[in-house]
């Protein structure tokens, strides 16, 4: 494997992501139960698709270009799910808060 700026770009993406899974996993003991805490849960599963999305992006080049297709348009999609439940996990803090 070859260093080159997209490989450099993408191993300090996997340490970031590495630290999102770690704090997300350990703000989890705080987090109650009930809606927030079910998507909580949903968060910590994509975090984890995610980080390990970014672990396999050395080998991706060896990929062929449909399945390329496939991972990008799947990863598209999670994001969507992610941020939905991000803004929905946002609301009810928000709810909860003006109560």
């Amino acid at each position: 494997m070859t260093i080159d700026l997209t490989t450099l770009v993408g191993v300090i993406a996997l340490l970031v992501m590495l630290f999102n899974l770690y704090s997300v996993v350990s703000l989890r003991k705080q987090i109650p139960g009930g809606v927030i805490g079910k998507r909580w849960g949903m968060m910590i599963w994509l975090v984890a698709l995610f980080t390990a999305g970014y672990g396999i992006l050395p080998f991706v080049s060896a990929l062929p270009v449909e399945t390329l297709r496939l991972i990008v348009s799947l990863i598209f999609f999670f994001g969507a799910i992610y941020v939905m439940i991000t803004l929905r996990l946002i609301a009810g803090v928000i709810r909860e808060l003006m109560s």
